[in-house]
């Protein structure tokens, strides 16, 4: 059976809750990725919306992917895009950018529902550097295969004989599973290091129970059966290892301690760039 890690609960703001699955004490990455908030599922109501002000990011691409409500994002390159369900909003960091992420204004002052992955992928060391880039795909032109009672969307990477448009730095598995009650999938193994996390619905992995909001990181070989015993929804993610331990300081991830202090340095001397149309920001963390 997998191993299954817990999310830790954090408060983005104005009590604005995310699971964070990883990193996790027992498991640093899963594949290229680093980082995994669950946002939501959350109710906001008229005088609620999210904020998250302009902060920085070295060393990693950003990966927005909603099931339900809308995100506006900014940043330093001067990009402005909403992201809405089904799209993929992929934003490389790599040498240094700045972004906000907040409730469209078209949105404001009335009741919406939030729910979403942001994930973080490590860049290969020979990319941490890369110029910053943003990238939107709207959901049209994300590859789906459509089984027995199954649809499945390849977010980012390569899959089920699929590849997603989104340019990936490094081999990358990324695939939302909508399966019907009864559905069945088998978990290929392609891929050195796979996670699942049951987003909603009653699933069983080789006929035991997998909790939903829960990452279930599977062993290497094997290709265990994924089986719907209601309507659910199901991340599929990995890829290839890292190519090195990463180091985390808030928004910064490198292979190199020395290159996150610049970052910090850079960040409390205002050196980034700013983001066009949005004056505010997050302060350095003390610690």
């Amino acid at each position: 059976m997998p191993r299954l890690l817990p999310p830790r609960v954090h408060d983005l703001g104005d009590g604005f809750l995310v699971k964070r699955l990883l990193p996790h004490a027992s498991q640093r990455s899963v594949g290229p990725f680093v980082f995994l908030d669950h946002i939501g599922p959350a109710d906001l109501g008229p005088g609620q919306a999210l904020d998250v002000r302009p902060h920085p990011h070295i060393g990693l691409a950003t990966v927005t992917f909603l099931w339900e409500g809308a995100i506006l994002h900014r940043d330093s390159l001067g990009s402005v895009q909403e992201i809405r369900p089904g799209d993929v909003n992929w934003m490389t960091a790599g040498s240094g950018i700045v972004h906000s992420e907040r409730t469209p204004d078209r949105l404001r002052g009335k009741p919406q529902r939030m729910h979403g992955l942001q994930t973080w992928v490590a860049l290969p060391r020979e990319r941490e550097e890369a110029e910053p880039a943003f990238a939107h795909h709207p959901a049209a032109s994300l590859p789906a295969v459509d089984g027995d009672g199954l649809r499945l969307t390849v977010v980012a990477g390569r899959a089920f004989g699929r590849s997603s448009p989104v340019q990936v730095f490094s081999d990358t598995l990324y695939v939302s599973v909508a399966l019907k009650a009864g559905a069945r999938l088998r978990i290929p193994a392609e891929h050195p290091e796979r996670a699942l996390y049951p987003v909603s619905g009653d699933v069983t992995l080789e006929d035991e129970g997998l909790p939903q909001e829960r990452l279930a990181v599977l062993d290497a070989d094997g290709e265990p059966v994924l089986t719907a015993k209601t309507d659910a929804t199901v991340m599929l993610l990995g890829g290839e290892p890292l190519d090195g331990p990463r180091f985390m300081w808030w928004n910064f991830v490198s292979s190199s301690r020395e290159r996150i202090e610049q970052a910090k340095a850079d960040w409390r001397e205002g050196r980034f760039g700013k983001v066009p149309g949005d004056d505010e920001f997050i302060p350095l963390p003390e610690r």
